[in-house]
């Protein structure tokens, strides 16, 4: 009796499953289209995701890169044409505009609230095969990937890292929890069982708005490089932050060396938030960050000393 009940069960917890999975992909797939590019490559191929009703896509700035526009089908057979508004390489983010888009955007969900375990669907079109579905869970985050545009280098932050089967051809597509909203998009294939997504969170919604104004994002530059140390065990006490992060070089004329920023000073918040290495600093390096004044607090030989430090435009 114990078997058969432990095997009901077991039945009960994989049709739960199933349900979950399938709703997600009827939910999902719809807004995903597959993509053909040209380039001066060659040709290419990727996935994108309809974030907007006037036919805005999202997808992988390194799906279009060198490309102005391609074509994109749904899975209904529907075929358009697109044109690249912006891409940032810098976040592998681009968002596109689709000449029509027959079916309704799908909706964005935040990346910040995953856990671990957690279940996620990857939706695209890997090796050419339309409209492909595979599950798994959240295996990993807060994973880095760097990422380069021209001499300029930087890490994508809080990247997911997921067991959900991806191959070539699902880069762009979506990532989705189990209530269908889009918390990732598909960008790379590290290796055999092993897959990582940009996340959708404050961020990178920041960045897809920029894109879609602007056609590009704009970075703020302070001027300074650190590495992770660990906090004194006084301050750690006191604040409940564990690290902060060690001046390593400030360059001279920079917003960091005009402030008042000095080697050896440990950075433990900015703009009023925890600073612990150099994502927790780069995540504040946007757009709106340019111009404005912003407050850092740093260790100094046992003591607090706060700053003040007007970041300028990254490249300009």
């Amino acid at each position: 009796m114990d078997i058969e009940h432990s095997g009901r069960a077991e039945d009960a917890a994989l049709d739960a499953y199933s349900r979950v999975v399938t709703g997600v992909a009827a939910r999902v797939l719809p807004s995903v289209a597959a993509l053909s590019v040209r380039t001066p490559r060659g040709a290419g191929a990727g996935s994108a995701v309809v974030i907007g009703p006037d036919g805005l896509l999202l997808t992988s700035a390194h799906v279009v890169q060198g490309a102005a526009d391609g074509s994109a089908a749904f899975g209904d057979g529907t075929e358009t044409g697109f044109r690249v508004v912006g891409a940032d390489p810098l976040s592998d983010l681009a968002v596109l505009r689709a000449e029509r888009a027959p079916v309704p955007p799908v909706e964005l969900g935040d990346a910040d609230r995953l856990r671990i375990g957690q279940l996620v669907v990857a939706v695209g079109n890997p090796l050419g095969l339309a409209g492909s579905v595979t599950a798994g869970v959240v295996s990993g985050l807060g994973r880095s990937l760097p990422a380069r545009d021209g001499r300029v280098t930087r890490l994508i932050e809080d990247v997911i890292q997921t067991d959900a089967a991806l191959n070539p051809g699902n880069s762009g597509g979506a990532l989705a929890d189990s209530a269908g909203r889009v918390i990732g998009v598909n960008t790379a294939v590290a290796g055999y069982g092993l897959g990582l997504a940009v996340p959708v969170n404050a961020t990178t919604r920041q960045i897809i708005a920029d894109l879609t104004t602007d056609g590009r994002v704009r970075r703020a530059w302070l001027g300074v490089a650190g590495v992770p140390v660990p906090l004194p065990p006084e301050v750690t006490a006191r604040t409940g932050q564990r690290r902060g992060l060690r001046v390593v070089e400030v360059v001279p004329g920079s917003p960091a060396g005009t402030a008042g920023l000095y080697l050896g000073d440990v950075i433990v918040a900015a703009g009023g938030r925890p600073v612990q290495d150099g994502q927790g600093l780069q995540k504040l390096m946007l757009g709106r960050a340019i111009g404005a004044r912003l407050p850092v607090t740093v260790l100094r030989k046992g003591a607090y000393v706060d700053v003040v430090a007007v970041p300028t435009e990254l490249g300009r």
